[in-house]
């Protein structure tokens, strides 16, 4: 019962929004917060954002924000470095380094490496020159350990160094 409720509310609350602006329009991300039916109220103790407490629904932009897994990485010179298939998050849930499946052809011959998400940058849509550009050069990644899932993992350093992750 309130499981349906609280999907109707979040429909209606998407619905709204839709209904106010276009998502091809849109610029900027935008929260909308969620209120609880006429008569329904959180159980006791419960403060906003709280289990049990209705979420607010935020609605992003198609071109504010892109996927990455899949997505190709290139050097600054413009060479192919593969795929991202998997991004490695700390505890707190902050990106740390990214797995690129680096090399071969159709997935044949191909490492699997990681790099340190801050030798990534992520070139706006509108300039798409590149997308995701590495800032190693081949030679650099050609030479660091793959990584294997399951074991300690070496991260290929912004600078060209090895370093291991915490």
């Amino acid at each position: 019962m309130v499981g349906g409720m609280l999907r109707r509310v979040i429909l209606a609350a998407l619905f709204g929004v839709l209904g106010c602006r276009s998502l091809s329009a849109q610029t900027s991300p935008t929260t909308v917060p969620t209120s609880p039916p006429p008569g329904h109220s959180p159980a006791p103790g419960l403060a906003p954002g709280k289990a049990g407490a209705l979420p607010s629904v935020t609605v992003l932009g198609s071109r504010d924000v892109q996927g990455i897994l899949g997505g190709e990485v290139r050097t600054i010179a413009n060479e192919s470095m593969g795929r991202i298939v998997d991004v490695i998050v700390d505890g707190e849930g902050r990106p740390r380094a990214a797995i690129i499946d680096f090399g071969g052809f159709l997935g044949v011959g191909s490492r699997k490496i990681a790099v340190d998400w801050k030798a990534l940058h992520f070139v706006p849509a509108a300039s798409k020159r590149y997308g995701i550009v590495l800032e190693l050069s081949r030679e650099q990644v050609k030479a660091a350990p793959e990584y294997k899932e399951g074991q300690p993992i070496v991260v290929l350093g912004a600078s060209g160094n090895l370093e291991p992750l915490p």
